[in-house]
């Protein structure tokens, strides 16, 4: 049997990224951290939005997972897969993982406010819309 080997990650380099990721999702309305699964999570109204992945399980990510709208997942992983992965047991949710060192922080922050979007409530979605005139 052949081996394969995950790609080895700078064991810092999970701090830098989580400090972005934390960046863009604490200015969301109403997003509370907690620890899920070993692994800093982001949450809207008791609900997942957002999660951080430091090389979880060795898989070689140091990225953040998010919900995607229907067929975004195939498409952002098709068109970009040094970008993007299918995640395990959210991918099949239609999740998509986010190689962290391979987007700018615009590109996050777009990612992050749309995973915000598909899981909050209407009303808070309204009020966040309205304060960002």
């Amino acid at each position: 049997m052949k081996r394969t080997s995950k790609k080895q990650r700078d064991p810092g380099a999970g701090e830098e990224q989580i400090e972005r990721v934390r960046r863009v999702c604490m200015a969301l309305p109403e997003t509370v951290e907690k620890l899920s699964h070993g692994e800093p999570t982001f949450f809207v109204r008791k609900k997942v939005f957002a999660m951080f992945s430091n090389n979880h399980h060795n898989d070689g990510h140091v990225a953040v997972m998010v919900p995607a709208a229907i067929g975004i997942q195939a498409m952002l992983i098709e068109s970009s897969p040094q970008k993007f992965y299918r995640p395990a047991y959210v991918g099949v949710r239609g999740w998509v993982g986010i190689e962290l060192d391979r987007v700018t922080d615009e590109e996050l922050k777009l990612h992050l406010h749309e995973g915000w979007r598909l899981i909050a409530p209407k009303k808070l979605q309204d009020v966040f819309d309205e304060s960002q005139i």
